[in-house]
């Protein structure tokens, strides 16, 4: 008799973003119209030069002898591409070979796969409060055991609160796979190089791997905050880069992003760097010639000066609605290197109690923290992606609502 996967039956309920969509939905007479800082998804238009780029490489997709198949270079990624990228981590001093790189259509997608590399028998660690994907996808695998009383019983809880400014302790357990978020979503606070220095060392002592998330590197405005972990020394023999051009780009509905594996990453005596080409190479088939061009874009003298005026706009997004919770008498973490803002709940309040206070009393769609892990409970995320005029509206009707 065929068997399911019954790792997926453990799963408590359905992915934090769905069930926020079903609360929103089940919200039939709103008294006025909804603002949705909940979800991070970007509301801005494409880069000129991005734009560009695509028709350009659309008009040649259309004559023979521009028609581009499957990719077959390196890594699933043209050559001029992979260059790009490894000139990007140039320009920061850092030096990463262009077959070390690995294009896909997602981070969310890289960070949920890369699992298929390691077994089920690693014991992993995650960042409390941190992004649902992490999590789920080694709950899927079997690696996180059973969800008992609002935790998985397998997994390291690495508790980031506001007494450790957000960034965790080295735990007591000892795990094999130590994912790290920088910028952090959901609190929306970065690394120093000090704080990764001391995880680095940890990782390599103990022979462990980190999972980077950075893909939120390009918020970064603080000169001691590393855009890349391989900034740091000793990070290219312990530890997996994964970025994307979802939030930097505005490329949430084109699907491009990058792993960076370096050759020097050995683990049970096997190149991680030639696993995770094994596994793409199987699995996936690259992502399509016009969206690679668009990414090649973003690298280009005025797509990286249209994108940073487009991260601006953001940044100010965050600081309108940093200002405004504080002026409502809220505590108020993140915005400044990253696009997310994360409060304390009002005394009294649990994340989703609030929630549902800001759905239903002023109209306005947020995130609730608990569903980022147990210590992101009496928080809630906010979102600077909106557009500019629907943020000061949603800033404005919570100071109403609080004041």
């Amino acid at each position: 008799m065929m068997k399911i996967n019954d790792n997926f039956l453990k799963l408590p309920g359905g992915y934090l973003f769905p069930e926020i969509g079903r609360r929103v939905r089940a919200y039939t007479d709103p008294k006025m119209p909804l603002i949705r800082l909940g979800i991070g998804d970007v509301t801005q238009p494409l880069a000129p030069a991005v734009v560009e780029a695509m028709k350009k490489a659309s008009a040649e997709m259309g004559t023979k002898e521009g028609f581009r198949g499957y990719c077959e270079e390196k890594n699933g990624a043209y050559d001029w591409l992979r260059f790009a990228i490894a000139n990007d981590y140039k320009s920061r001093g850092v030096d990463i070979a262009d077959d070390e790189i690995f294009v896909s259509d997602g981070a969310k997608s890289d960070c949920g796969n890369i699992g298929d590399i390691f077994s089920v028998d690693n014991v992993v660690a995650v960042c409390d409060p941190v992004y649902p994907v992490y999590v789920d996808t080694n709950a899927m695998a079997g690696r996180a055991g059973n969800y008992v009383d609002g935790k998985w019983d397998n997994l390291v809880y690495l508790p980031c609160t506001a007494e450790n400014d957000f960034f965790p302790a080295l735990p007591e357990r000892v795990p094999d796979i130590i994912y790290i978020c920088s910028p952090n979503n959901p609190t929306g606070t970065a690394a120093t190089r000090a704080q990764l220095k001391v995880w680095v060392d940890y990782a390599n002592a103990h022979g462990s791997v980190i999972l980077y998330d950075s893909a939120y590197e390009a918020y970064i405005q603080e000169p001691d905050k590393p855009h890349s972990i391989f900034e740091v020394e000793g990070a290219k023999t312990c530890a997996i880069e994964f970025r994307s051009f979802s939030k930097t780009a505005g490329f949430t509905g084109n699907r491009c992003a990058y792993t960076v594996i370096p050759k020097a990453l050995e683990r049970g005596g096997a190149s991680l760097n030639a696993l995770w080409n094994r596994r793409m190479g199987t699995k996936f088939n690259g992502v399509a010639y016009v969206i690679q061009r668009a990414a090649e874009a973003c690298f280009t003298p005025e797509g990286k000066a249209q994108i940073q005026s487009t991260i601006d706009f953001y940044h100010e997004n965050a600081r309108i609605i940093s200002d405004g919770l504080k002026d409502a008498g809220l505590t108020v973490y993140g915005g400044v290197n990253a696009p997310y803002i994360w409060f304390r709940t009002p005394e009294g309040y649990g994340s989703w109690e609030f929630f549902d206070k800001l759905l239903y009393d002023a109209c306005v769609v947020t995130t609730p923290g608990a569903g980022f892990g147990p210590s992101g409970e009496g928080y809630i995320r906010l979102t600077a992606f909106g557009g500019r005029d629907a943020t000061v509206e949603a800033v404005e009707r919570i100071r109403k609502l609080l004041k």
